[in-house]
């Protein structure tokens, strides 16, 4: 009889150390996760910083800078009456370089739709033809304002 009872004292024995070592290995693995999603995180975070920090320095305009809405030109293009275009746009400007902001504001939106009325259709299509007007009229208004305005931002053309 006495060795009937060893084979199930070995059998338990085995049972517990496999159940041991399933421990240690889940407990293991789990620490190892932990950590590693930690440093994950950590990474992460600072790289968020860096990118934080990199769009912080690529700002153009800093210090007392005023935005200051043109508003609304619509006006015909010059091959045909029924072409018609609408231009939406924003000067930037120092704070104060202005003497009388509303006054230059409307003879900016003057001086664009007198600019328009020249332009064709063929001129303003595309890529090409938006950079070509945005450049012409950021040229017109720094002449207008003696430099005074910093840009023009077109914010939106449409044709109809």
């Amino acid at each position: 009889m006495a060795d009937k009872a060893t084979p199930k004292t070995g059998g338990k024995g085995w049972i517990g150390a496999l159940a041991l070592v399933t421990l240690v290995a889940v407990g293991t693995g789990g620490a190892l996760g932990v950590y590693l999603l930690s440093s994950v995180e950590q990474s992460v975070d600072a790289r968020k910083r860096d990118e934080a920090d990199k769009a912080v320095k690529v700002l153009a305009y800093t210090g007392d800078l005023g935005l200051r809405s043109v508003g609304s030109v619509v006006t015909n293009l010059t091959e045909s009456g029924d072409a018609w275009v609408r231009v939406e746009s924003s000067v930037v400007f120092r704070a104060g370089s202005l003497p009388n902001p509303d006054v230059t504001l409307a003879e900016i939106r003057a001086d664009v739709m007198a600019y328009l009325r020249t332009v064709s259709l063929a001129q303003i299509e595309g890529a090409s033809g938006l950079q070509h007007l945005r450049e012409d009229l950021n040229e017109r208004v720094a002449l207008r304002t003696k430099g005074a305005v910093r840009e023009l931002i077109v914010e939106s053309v449409v044709v109809q």
